[in-house]
């Protein structure tokens, strides 16, 4: 698999890893910070995760223009870096809860994510383009799609393990200041905060209350046990996002150490392998609009997509949350357990399976079977629908969001069996795995060589449209029966797969 790649590729993906370490141990809770630090109900927390979620990928289309105008593509990743770093250590700050200044803590949280938002819009966009480059070697060029899926592995090596640690810290913490950890517990106490607990689940909470208290005490006064609780659980979160600190410094020392090795897009060039001459890359203006006209094909199908695949961040994140029995895994001074541990086997998946599926596109080229990349996105887009399928037959019956809340949560009994989310997760990693980092090397080979770095930031933008549609999913979440609201998503996923397979013969002819 690593066998005849350019040198360059690993010291890349490691920077890559440590910045998406940090990412994703914010991305495993930020939904479940969000809501329980300011005691969001409805669709608010949904909104501001997809606005910063679309941020992300909109600002790498400023990235990339940026790198593109001043050719200074590897200064822009460090700076990038760095403003990610500020963002996390705002997020740090164990500021109390319940919130007691809601304006400025929400003002500053919302600044720490727009920092963090801004700065990988100047990194991930451009280092895409960085490691396209190496690619533009013809001793190189047919090795681009293993390329990227490597590169992919390496961003979820990182990604792996962040969920863990993110919940072991909090887990710990709450154990070490006298409590044990229950999944409804923060969302009963911002509701008994603001006196919006119905009787059921009053009675629930005084139960769960009396549950955790590990000294086996009685809990006599409400209030107190409901702030206490609250800001112990919300201090674990802060100090998961300084784990992200220390991630985000080993990824800058990794890129700082080796920049100097990697390619600069802004000098792309081709080595001629009949003369071993060197020679710029120029395109006829036709030719230019044809490759930009059938990337922003793609970029539009990819958004229905990415609006159904980063639920793993929303809707199936609450519902591991509300309707999951959850997983346990003791480790003497910790406890792995909560919902944001499922988030974990998206990226285990992806390293696991992406030998297996590099392995499988070898063989089919050996047989002659070759299966072009456009074709191979519109598949993933048919794998992702069957996903949702599942998870829409196995929410039959299931009690919707209002009743649930009218009850005061489901206990274990009432709740899925964990395996119904970890089969999920397997079948969307496949469809992930057919479409990510090969639609990523398909933008780097389709796009002209003066816009490498607007276009990778064009195929990221794409991706932010589809996350800034991520909150709807949350609104039908709390308002139509679950089995419907994964059928919307099985839509959309046909939808793209059907797009990409009418435009197949001529994305196919433009990327030869």
């Amino acid at each position: 698999m690593f066998k005849g790649q350019p040198k360059g590729l690993i010291p890349a993906a490691l920077a890559n890893m440590g910045e998406r370490f940090g990412f994703y141990i914010m991305m495993a809770i930020l939904l479940l910070f969000l809501n329980n630090k300011f005691g969001f109900t409805g669709s608010t927390g949904a909104v501001i995760y997809s606005v910063f979620y679309a941020l992300i990928y909109v600002l790498a289309l400023v990235g990339g223009l940026i790198a593109d105008k001043t050719k200074r593509y590897k200064n822009t990743i460090l700076a990038g870096l760095v403003l990610m770093t500020v963002g996390y250590f705002l997020l740090a700050i164990p500021t109390k809860t319940p919130v007691e200044n809601m304006p400025l803590i929400l003002a500053l949280t919302l600044f720490g994510l727009f920092s963090i938002a801004f700065g990988n819009g100047l990194f991930k966009g451009n280092l895409q383009a960085v490691v396209g480059q190496l690619y533009d070697n013809p001793e190189y060029e047919d090795k681009r799609e293993v390329g990227f899926q490597i590169f992919y592995m390496f961003i979820n090596v990182g990604a792996m393990f962040a969920p863990f640690l993110a919940v072991g810290l909090r887990n710990w913490w709450v154990q070490t200041n006298g409590f044990g950890f229950n999944a409804d517990l923060p969302g009963l106490c911002n509701q008994f905060v603001s006196g919006t607990l119905t009787p059921e689940a009053k009675v629930r909470f005084v139960e769960l209350a009396n549950q955790v208290t590990l000294d086996g005490s009685a809990v006599t006064d409400l209030g107190t046990f409901a702030n206490e609780y609250l800001n112990v659980f919300m201090e674990g979160y802060h100090y998961s996002f300084g784990i992200a600190i220390i991630a985000m410094l080993i990824s800058l020392a990794i890129f700082a150490l080796n920049k100097k090795n990697l390619p600069n897009p802004a000098l792309k060039k081709v080595v001629k392998s009949d003369t071993n001459s060197v020679v710029e890359v120029e395109m006829d203006a036709k030719e230019v609009k044809q490759r930009i006209y059938a990337l922003f094909a793609v970029f539009a199908v990819v958004i229905f997509f990415w609006f159904s695949f980063h639920q793993n961040g929303q809707t199936l994140t609450l519902f591991a949350n509300d309707y999951t029995r959850m997983l346990n895994i003791d480790l003497g001074f910790t406890t792995l357990q909560g919902a944001e541990v499922f988030q974990a086997f998206n990226p285990i998946f992806v390293v696991f399976l992406t030998p297996v599926i590099i392995g499988l596109f070898g063989w089919f080229k050996s047989k002659g079977w070759e299966i072009s990349t456009p074709k191979k996105i519109a598949i993933g887009m048919g794998i992702a629908a069957t996903a949702f399928a599942v998870m829409a037959l196995s929410s039959i019956g299931l009690p919707t969001t209002e009743e649930r809340i009218a009850m005061g949560g489901l206990a274990d009994a009432a709740r899925v069996t964990p395996w119904l989310l970890i089969g999920t997760y397997l079948i969307l990693t496949v469809a992930e795995l057919f479409i990510s980092p090969l639609g990523i090397a398909f933008v780097s080979k389709v796009a002209p060589p003066k816009y490498q770095g607007i276009m990778q930031g064009g195929w990221l933008t794409a991706t932010a449209l589809g996350n800034q549609l991520l909150f709807i999913g949350v609104i039908f979440y709390n308002s139509i029966p679950l089995w419907a609201t994964w059928m919307i998503f099985v839509v959309a996923c046909v939808i793209s797969m059907f797009t990409m397979l009418f435009m197949l013969k001529w994305l196919e002819r433009v990327s030869e």
